[in-house]
């Protein structure tokens, strides 16, 4: 048996997608994070290969929350022969089987649609994973609540800890062996209209941490003033205004802030519309869960003021047709698929629209081709003119900056021996690995896909 701790990173190495962490020990194999690759083709096929570690060496799953490239990859990873517990809290099981059953059925249509309009080279093109696969794996589910210990073994214990990025995520604090470290998951915004900010953690010896806006920091303006300014711009243009947004989290805070402009009259009473079945229920789940964010029940209950949910597809055509100014927010917020595509087709080429991104956009998606100011836009086979305002609110984003990372790790009363930065591109990894060895003097690595570390031995 072997006396070494190790981590080998199966995803989000060298990049935004695919978050998978496999700590190695003599007790058992514990996979943090179990998400899809994103964005370009080279890592979308990522998906397809199977993983360099036998399913069944993995004892058991840990996630730290309910984002796609955090958890989308579970259906497959069950279908693919693992056995064990899969574990989260309350929240984020709950969103976690809304957000499989959606990306399924996406999947699904996708695949359809191809065979029946020919424009993929598989034939016939398949899903990745059905709606069937994602119904086996919630079997495996095991919920607990945060700042709560769980044994996993006699040597190697957990709690998950609040981190603020959307509801139900968390930190994961990991004792193994004597040793404490620390998974980020993604780390949230220190002021959020909808969560508490980030657990304070005192002490790590090892923290595997994110670093998506690693050499960026986000607006200093007042998110409602920015807010209200687009949309008031779009109205006077008499155009629409689409946002494109993660169904979890940024979709219920937007509804809540466009809802307070509407109550102190900054904006006008125009259509809201959210036209995103996920979205809807991700709405719901947050009223059952009034200690995981701070909003107060009167609140959550308001977010459906004012604010029509699209559930049907044939709904998502009559408010495109409808005529006058509105305000649409649609899942996927990168416009890799789903909803928003439709109005994307129909108000990209629009002068008069705003199409306004308010989250991380990963390399490779559509939401990142607006974002670098392309001309035209694919979907569906065919190029759309990009003639709409493009825009973008950073302050809206769920993930901290270079400034909260750092400050939150200032926060460390004794300095971890080593940092490992994960989910973020390579020139950004490399700006913040810098900025951390410069002015918190920590050893910092950042690790290539499934590239492997003995982090400490023992005996």
């Amino acid at each position: 048996m072997s006396n070494e701790i190790s981590i080998q990173f199966l995803g989000a190495a060298s990049t935004v997608t695919g978050s998978k962490h496999l700590l190695k020990t003599p007790d058992k194999n514990i996979l943090i994070d179990c998400g899809l690759f994103q964005g370009i083709k080279s890592l979308r096929l990522k998906n397809w290969s199977p993983l360099p570690v036998p399913v069944d060496k993995i004892d058991t799953v840990l996630i730290t929350h309910a984002h796609l490239d955090h958890c989308g990859y579970i259906p497959l990873f069950v279908k693919s022969g693992f056995k064990g517990n899969i574990l989260m809290t309350p929240p984020t099981r709950d969103l976690v089987e809304i957000i499989l059953r959606d990306s399924a059925k996406i999947q699904e249509e996708d695949a359809d649609r191809a065979n029946r309009y020919g424009y993929s080279k598989h034939k016939p093109a398949l899903p990745l994973y059905t709606t069937a696969d994602v119904e086996k794996s919630l079997g495996q589910f095991k919920t607990y609540p945060d700042k709560e210990w769980i044994n996993l073994s006699p040597h190697i214990r957990f709690q998950f800890l609040k981190n603020g990025h959307i509801l139900g995520s968390c930190f994961i604090e990991m004792e193994c062996f004597g040793k404490k470290i620390i998974f980020t998951g993604d780390i949230g915004r220190k002021v959020s209209e909808l969560l508490a900010p980030p657990t304070i953690i005192d002490l790590a010896d090892f923290i595997i941490m994110e670093s998506t806006y690693g050499n960026r920091l986000h607006s200093n303006g007042n998110v409602m003033d920015e807010l209200s300014d687009v949309i008031n711009s779009t109205i006077h243009r008499k155009g629409n205004l689409l946002i494109p947004s993660f169904a979890v989290g940024r979709a219920q805070e937007l509804m809540h802030i466009i809802l307070q402009l509407k109550q102190k009259l900054n904006i006008p009473d125009i259509p809201v519309f959210m036209d995103s079945p996920m979205g809807a229920d991700a709405t719901e789940i947050l009223n059952r869960y009034p200690d995981w964010h701070k909003l107060t029940p009167e609140d959550s209950k308001a977010l459906h003021k004012n604010i029509t949910i699209i559930k049907d597809w044939h709904d998502t055509q009559k408010v495109i047709a409808q005529k006058g100014s509105k305000i649409v927010i649609a899942a996927s917020g990168m416009l890799t698929g789903g909803r928003v595509l439709e109005y994307l087709k129909n108000y990209v080429e629009n002068k008069k629209n705003t199409i306004m991104l308010v989250g991380y956009q990963a390399e490779g998606t559509r939401g990142r081709a607006l974002r670098e100011g392309v001309h035209e836009i694919k979907m569906y086979g065919k190029y759309y003119k990009v003639q709409a305002r493009i825009c973008e609110i950073s302050s809206l984003s769920a993930h901290a900056d270079q400034q909260e990372m750092l400050d939150w790790l200032k926060q460390y009363k004794q300095k971890p021996s080593r940092i490992f930065l994960v989910h973020g591109e390579p020139m950004v990894q490399e700006a913040f690995k810098v900025k951390i060895e410069d002015e918190l003097k920590i050893e910092t690595t950042i690790p290539t896909q499934n590239e492997e570390f003995v982090l400490f031995k023992i005996g």
